[in-house]
């Protein structure tokens, strides 16, 4: 009951909701493109995981899909058994991670410099991928509609009288409806339509596991897990939220979702950033946003690829690099030490620009910060001066 206690459903709520579909529409369109997945399924059944989500934390933490795994899926046209069982294997080795204590002892042993950096290298990796992949996107009239979003949110960021992703989310609707939208093609395909049942073969974990969650892992503990709790920690102080309870859902998420041919998926701090960022302070957000890939697959998914037009992509990517510029922000309580910083700098460039390259930012940039404070540097240091 104490949830229910803390949901709203105003008009910030409803901003708020629209705060990481820059994130997450694209990357589900791809997967189900690229790769054949069934929409309804895979609609439905994150929706679900949005729903309880919302309602199991009462804050705004949305579920997005594992981005890793999304990206391989799309670039490599995998089958969607493959995803499904990386899903499967991938919540088993997070529950392991979460009740033997080893996920807890990670995120004490990794510094807070470490941690912004994760989450300036996100930042940047997703504006990015704004820039480049969505605002430019559509030409002229795309440009046009990404720089009114970009003045829109710019004049009404922060208001809570008027929110701002209201009016960029019908701007991009009217948009669609002019230039994108096949309003007939659209009704035709309006139907009432059920996830599917779906079993999971050994061979289609084991595969799964090697191909999708090894290259996962990282990203997860890194931003799922370590990132999300401090930005959980900056926005809502004292909210109660420890590790243990994100891997406990990450874990279950992902033990549920391949039985229901839906998309493995995690936590993350930018879409926490983005609903925040976008008016959200309860989990009001993120059941309204859940809410919405209900309606999508239960009843639109036999008219996915014109439904789906509603949402420009110079829209999404206007609302994204919001979204990422909210999330480096949080860089600003270790800017003042240039260790720290440097620290940060040094995972951020890792995250962004390597392969593999949370991992590699985890451990480089927490073996530094230990090396630092250690007596044989500060042995070094003395001779050096």
């Amino acid at each position: 009951m104490q949830a229910f206690s803390r949901l709203r459903f105003d008009r910030n709520e409803l901003s708020g909701a629209f705060g990481d579909i820059g994130t997450d529409l694209p990357l589900l369109i791809g997967m189900i493109v690229a790769c054949g997945l069934d929409p309804a399924s895979t609609l439905v059944m994150f929706g679900v995981m949005q729903v309880g989500t919302g309602l199991w934390y009462g804050l705004p933490v949305p579920v997005q899909p594992l981005k890793a795994m999304a990206a391989l899926m799309i670039a490599q046209q995998l089958p969607a058994a493959t995803l499904y069982g990386a899903g499967l294997s991938i919540g088993i080795l997070m529950l392991a991670l979460t009740l033997t204590g080893s996920l807890e002892w990670l995120v004490r042993v990794i510094p807070k410099a470490v941690i912004r950096g994760v989450q300036f290298g996100l930042g940047l990796s997703l504006a990015t991928i704004a820039t480049k992949n969505y605002i430019l996107s559509d030409a002229v009239p795309g440009y046009i509609l990404a720089g009114v979003s970009f003045i829109i949110i710019v004049a009404l960021l922060g208001n809570r009288k008027f929110p701002p992703a209201l009016l960029v989310i019908l701007l991009g609707a009217a948009y669609a409806v002019a230039f994108k939208l096949d309003l007939v093609s659209l009704g035709h395909g309006i139907g009432f339509t059920l996830p599917r049942i779906n079993v999971v073969s050994f061979s289609d974990i084991t595969t799964g596991f090697f191909v999708l969650a090894l290259p996962q892992i990282a990203l997860s503990i890194s931003n799922s897990v370590v990132a999300t709790k401090q930005t959980l920690q900056d926005l809502f102080p004292g909210n109660g939220v420890g590790v243990k309870r994100i891997g406990i859902t990450y874990s279950l998420m992902n033990l549920v979702n391949p039985w229901f041919s839906g998309v493995p998926t995690c936590h993350g701090a930018g879409g926490l950033a983005g609903h925040y960022s976008f008016g959200a302070r309860t989990g009001g957000s993120v059941v309204i946003y859940g809410s919405i890939y209900l309606v999508l697959g239960l009843f639109f998914s036999g008219s996915f690829g014109e439904a789906v037009k509603v949402f420009p992509l110079p829209m999404l990517g206007v609302i994204l690099l919001f979204e990422s510029l909210a999330l480096m922000m949080f860089i600003k309580d270790v800017a003042q030490e240039r260790s720290d910083l440097f620290i940060a700098l040094l995972v951020a460039l890792a995250c962004m620009a390597l392969p593999n390259g949370y991992v590699i930012g985890l451990v480089a940039g927490t073996g530094v910060h230990y090396l630092a404070g250690s007596a044989w540097m500060a042995r070094v240091r003395a001779k050096l001066q």
